[in-house]
């Protein structure tokens, strides 16, 4: 069976999420989307486990459910990000590092193992801790060897694996004699998969997609769908180790050049590279002096050592899936959130009364988001929702948009009519409507 899932988000106790990140809340809005199985988030703090104790209840080794929702409501997978912050190698390291585990008894031994060490788990949902990734990873792995290790959004620049500013040049570097037990790496929004497979010590390794969202809306925007004999936890084990016949199928990723790290440069002051450029022009900001924060394609083109050709074709829903032409990569299809799509549609923010009502509408009539997206031809859309948004849908699951790319912690812009605006100001200008 094949179980659609997004295993990274934070709680309402990690700072800059949303107050609404609740059990309750955080099921409305998987089901919504077509997630059948969420992260839990934060189980290191204190407050939020008391909440998953009595908000969930086990429907299968491993995996759980909000109380008292029906059977086929979306399941939970009992799932942490620690901050490690620390030096070696005479650098600041920072890295962020996704833990799962297979029940409540080990999640907390482990808090208890992290307490003794004295990490201060009550400060937040997402715990800055002065280990190292390879101590964080001992602990877990020492209280159970079934919990699973992943580096989390492993190229953003300033906190995670292969980050240009605080990062390690190899796993094992990071973890060392741990590395065999790092079966997987999450690509964070600023890479795909494609960049991924550039690495040759990712080669045996499988690569994941997940959100990290912080409000119930972000939910999605990037998933792993599991080939799966049954859901339970050691099914995910086995899936992301490649210890069984389980398998991943494949990933949804947002488009990397939305990402807020894909490219170069400095925000402030307004310098953005390309990899040609920054090649070319260096990572000294031009205006400040400053070093520029690198991005992460130039970052992957650094550390990688492996050409590889993809391919990509089109399913019967327009749907564009791109994968290596050898065939030993699960292949990747890349959206745009629904919501964000319907407010450039109706030219209204994100979460406005109108695009959240017309996104309800769409829902409740054709199914969840990623059956919107993926699997809903488009004459269906445009019945319930105009011509526009189904012509939106088909240009998004197509490729056919522009996107001004992300870099030093801001967002990238999607343009889906970005030609025909530009048209249209240009008509207007010849017209001399505009001055």
């Amino acid at each position: 069976m094949r179980l659609l899932a997004d295993l990274q988000l934070h709680s309402r106790f990690s700072r800059a999420v949303s107050p609404a990140m609740n059990i309750p809340t955080i099921s409305e809005w998987a089901a919504k989307k077509g997630i059948g199985l969420a992260a839990t988030g934060d189980w290191t703090h204190p407050l939020w486990f008391r909440e998953l104790e009595a908000n969930l209840e086990e429907v299968g080794e491993g995996v759980f459910r909000a109380k008292n929702q029906p059977e086929g409501s979306p399941l939970f997978l009992l799932s942490t990000e620690v901050s490690s912050i620390y030096s070696q190698g005479g650098k600041v390291r920072k890295i962020h590092t996704l833990i799962f585990a297979p029940g409540f008894e080990v999640v907390s031994a482990i808090n208890k193992e992290l307490t003794l060490r004295g990490a201060n788990l009550l400060s937040d949902g997402r715990p800055i801790v002065g280990l190292t990734a390879k101590a964080v990873a001992e602990i877990a792995l020492g209280v159970s060897e079934r919990c699973l290790i992943i580096p989390a959004h492993a190229w953003t620049p300033h906190f995670s694996l292969y980050g240009s500013v605080s990062g390690f040049d190899s796993i094992e570097e990071c973890f060392e004699e741990l590395s065999p037990k790092i079966y997987a790496i999450e690509t964070g929004l600023s890479s795909d998969p494609a960049m991924n497979w550039r690495i040759s010590e990712l080669g045996e390794r499988r690569i994941v997609s997940f959100s990290d969202a912080h409000s119930p809306q972000k939910l999605g925007r990037e998933a792993t769908v599991f080939d799966l004999r049954e859901v339970n936890y050691e099914s995910i084990r086995r899936a992301i180790s490649g210890e069984g016949p389980e398998t991943i199928a494949h990933t949804i990723e947002f488009y990397p050049e939305e990402g807020k790290y894909h490219y170069t440069g400095h925000r402030n002051c307004n310098i953005v590279y390309s990899p040609n450029e920054t090649r070319k022009m260096g990572t000294i900001c031009p205006v400040c002096g400053r070093p520029l924060t690198v991005g992460v394609m130039s970052r992957v083109e650094a550390l990688a050592s492996v050409e590889i050709e993809t391919e990509s074709s089109s399913d019967e829903f327009g749907v564009r899936w791109i994968k290596d032409k050898e065939g030993k990569r699960p292949p990747y299809a890349m959206m745009v959130p629904l919501l964000e799509i319907l407010s450039e549609v109706l030219e209204s923010g994100v979460g406005s009364q109108k695009v959240l009502g017309l996104y309800d509408q769409l829902i409740s009539s054709l199914g969840s988001e990623f059956k919107v997206l993926l699997e809903t031809g488009t004459a269906d859309i445009e019945r319930v929702a105009g011509p526009k948004v189904a012509e939106a849908i088909s240009k998004v699951r197509s490729g056919d948009i522009v996107i001004e790319p992300g870099f030093d912690g801001q967002f990238g812009k999607v343009k889906i009519w970005k030609e025909e605006k530009a048209e249209k100001d240009q008509e207007a200008i010849d017209q001399g409507t505009l001055f």
